[in-house]
């Protein structure tokens, strides 16, 4: 009898979101300690030195804030800072805190030196932010003890802390929450050596057989991300599984994501919607973010925050101030003959000829 894979939706596959039927399997994949924690060399070292002096001083680690594209470990960091600090992490979101009712909630659970990581920060209402003020910077919080003109305040003390805010959108972020975090480091995608090397960890870590060259086959595909790295590797040891020997060679993971429709440059179905929108609906552009949006049916903001800085990092889409631009490489890879140099002028003058 044949068996069949089934195949994930296709803005699933290669998303940097995370997924919540994931959850479980990336735990399970996650370093233990810093030391372990594989890229962003830079990042890591500052914390460290930051963990260090601070338990030399014993005394709660500086506020920080992560912030850069998503999957790329930010969740990670703050659970392994816990981990090294040796104190305790509560995590929410700022979606999630409606009211200060909330975040009081949160606060006040906190013993000396723990750690309060909210994801999204820039998402956090307004009211909840200025709650957030004083409690970063005096370790206090005021309560309101009734509603209406004469409400009572009062000043409750909590334990010092550690905010750690996560954001992928660094420029949401108003300028008095940004200066009250002492360290603020940003994430970048990964190189390919880097991604490969968190392959063969995780392979080993599920138990399945990879070549060097098949991990290195999932990293190229995997746009510089470790959450899709780890999800393309779960997806191949599958096929590998039901279709080959069991091992991840090169042919095994170029036929397992051929399958599911990721190319040679980690582009999936919907960065191929919108590279051939703007170069066959759009005469490779500019076009508006609201226009291009509506053109293939998704998000504005999803194509922004999650599809737009991939194609830019590698060369296949332009921001300028007039809109998103396609570049030569993007004509390249769908068989157009790039523009001519300086036809951009002469594309729109064809447009308002016809």
């Amino acid at each position: 009898m044949a068996v069949s894979m089934s195949k994930p939706p296709r803005s699933e596959i290669t998303t940097p979101q995370a997924l919540s039927e994931e959850e479980g399997a990336e735990l399970s994949l996650r370093p233990q300690r810093l030391q372990e924690f594989v890229g962003q060399p830079k990042v890591k070292e500052s914390l460290k030195i930051a963990i260090d002096a601070a338990l030399q001083r014993r005394e709660p680690l500086d506020h920080v804030l992560l912030h850069g594209p998503p999957g790329l470990g930010k969740t990670t960091l703050s659970m392994l800072m816990a981990r090294e600090m040796g104190v305790n992490i509560k995590v929410t979101s700022g979606p999630v805190l409606e009211k200060p009712g909330d975040l009081v909630r949160e606060l006040t659970g906190l013993r000396h030196g723990d750690i309060l990581f909210i994801d999204e920060i820039h998402r956090l209402r307004p009211i909840i932010e200025e709650f957030l003020y004083p409690a970063m910077e005096d370790y206090r919080i005021d309560v309101r003890l009734s509603d209406g003109p004469n409400a009572q305040m009062i000043s409750m003390p909590i334990e010092p802390f550690t905010l750690v805010g996560a954001t992928t959108r660094f420029g949401l972020l108003t300028p008095p929450m940004r200066a009250r975090f002492g360290i603020v480091q940003r994430l970048d995608y990964y190189p390919v050596d880097q991604l490969a090397f968190i392959v063969e960890r995780s392979a080993e870590i599920l138990g399945v057989e990879a070549t060097q060259e098949g991990s290195f086959e999932i990293a190229r595909r995997s746009r510089g991300t470790p959450r899709v790295a780890n999800r393309l590797l779960r997806r191949v040891r599958d096929y590998a599984q039901v279709r080959a020997d069991g091992i991840i060679s090169t042919e095994v993971a170029d036929r397992a994501l051929e399958m599911l429709d990721v190319d040679q440059y980690g582009l999936d179905e919907m960065d191929t919607r919108v590279l051939r929108a703007l170069i066959e609906q759009f005469d490779g552009g500019p076009v508006g973010l609201s226009t291009l949006a509506v053109a293939i049916g998704e998000d504005s903001g999803t194509i922004e925050e999650v599809y737009e800085p991939f194609l830019i990092q590698n060369g296949f889409l332009m921001r300028t101030p007039r809109g998103r631009v396609a570049t030569s490489q993007a004509y390249r890879r769908f068989g157009y003959a790039p523009p001519v140099e300086g036809g951009g002028g002469d594309r729109q003058g064809s447009l308002f000829g016809r």
